[in-house]
């Protein structure tokens, strides 16, 4: 099951909204219309702030994804390609489809959607102003205002994987000129600031606001993991330049043929192999799909004998097919799943990169790159 929907195209980027992001929608509408309105409006009827809650709460998602489209709007401007927006729990995800050319070009960027949030507030405190005398409209106004404000200053904080930390990242990239240096900075930057977030929601929770405290925690542990991924994979992508897919990739990989019966695949292959998924083969020897080991076991025994690997396997994007001789920074990009790649030379199978592949290939290659830095810091 897919845990993100997908609501369309804004602009021509596909937009997707991740099951959190709904819940969030309507999580804040019940706090406004129970909470923050009937305090900052008394006397009125419960209807009132019911209405005014269920209009605020889609606009301030709008609010969100009026912040992602700023910056893929001023990323494609400079030559990136988008690939998606995605809404979620804490925010929102762009996802640029290469890396940005020039530091100047990533400042740009990275400012697009702090800018826009404040715009957003601007523009609320303005129309509030206008709507003074219909109290319950002026304080739904005064809230997106104020939220949209302080998501426009946390996002600046200089750390990744946030806004700020992007900015901190660009400023110096072009000052030293070294995007490796800029990358381990701005990775450490966002650990640190992950981190004094988590104890300032532990002291938070303990003093005055437990449920406060424990959103602030939360808010910095995903800091604080999202910037040390960030900086792995960024270490990863340095240490594999110059690599090619055949040189990471596990060779001599036991296939599935598709036509087969899952009976005669577990006799005669899946039994005898240490693989636990396999890449599943037409006719031709081309890759189709991937099949595991528990897709096998959930056939019943009764039926393994009429039920071809065809019918139970995991069909296999574009993306996933890798050549032999394509840069091996690509199999940083093959998504999730047990599988990150299947390998082809001549239009068959010849190797694969698994999961577990991907994790030891990002650990090698980050200590490759971290070794190399050490020396040229030396």
């Amino acid at each position: 099951m897919n845990p993100t929907l997908r609501l369309g195209r804004v602009a021509g980027v596909p937009v997707g909204a991740h099951w959190s992001a709904l819940l969030i929608v309507a999580l804040i509408a019940v706090i406004l219309g129970t909470a923050v309105l009937p305090v900052s409006a008394p006397g009125l009827a419960p209807q009132l702030y019911w209405v005014a809650a269920a209009v605020t709460s889609p606009v301030f998602f709008a609010s969100l994804l009026a912040h992602e489209l700023a910056h893929a709007l001023v990323a494609r401007r400079a030559g990136v390609s988008v690939k998606s927006i995605t809404l979620w729990l804490l925010g929102g995800v762009t996802e640029f489809d290469g890396e940005v050319g020039s530091p100047r070009a990533e400042l740009r960027i990275s400012l697009a959607g702090p800018a826009t949030s404040a715009l957003v507030a601007g523009v609320a405190l303005a129309v509030a102003a206008a709507a003074r005398g219909v109290p319950v409209v002026w304080s739904a106004l005064v809230w997106l205002a104020t939220v949209n404000g302080v998501l426009a200053v946390f996002n600046m904080l200089p750390g990744a994987p946030l806004d700020g930390g992007r900015v901190l990242h660009a400023v110096l990239w072009w000052r030293c000129g070294d995007r490796e240096r800029a990358d381990r900075v701005a990775a450490r930057a966002g650990q640190s600031l992950g981190m004094a977030l988590i104890a300032a929601g532990v002291v938070q929770t303990l003093v005055w606001s437990p449920m406060g405290g424990l959103w602030t925690a939360l808010v910095g542990w995903f800091l604080s993991g999202s910037a040390r991924s960030e900086g792995l994979a960024r270490s990863a992508q340095s240490g594999l330049e110059g690599l090619s897919v055949r040189e990471v990739m596990t060779s001599g990989v036991d296939q599935a043929p598709a036509w087969l019966e899952v009976g005669a695949f577990a006799e005669t292959v899946a039994l005898r192999s240490a693989q636990s998924v396999f890449p599943v083969v037409d006719f031709s020897g081309a890759p189709v799909g991937t099949v595991s080991l528990a897709a096998l076991c959930a056939v019943p025994a009764e039926r393994r004998g009429e039920v071809r690997v065809s019918q139970i396997m995991r069909p296999l994007p574009a993306g996933r097919v890798l050549q032999a001789q394509d840069p091996a920074v690509g199999v940083l990009s093959g998504g999730g799943g047990e599988v990150a790649a299947v390998v082809c030379e001549g239009g068959r199978v010849v190797g694969m990169v698994t999961a577990a592949d991907v994790a030891r290939i990002m650990l090698q290659a980050s200590l490759r790159a971290t070794a190399g830095a050490q020396r040229h810091d030396a």
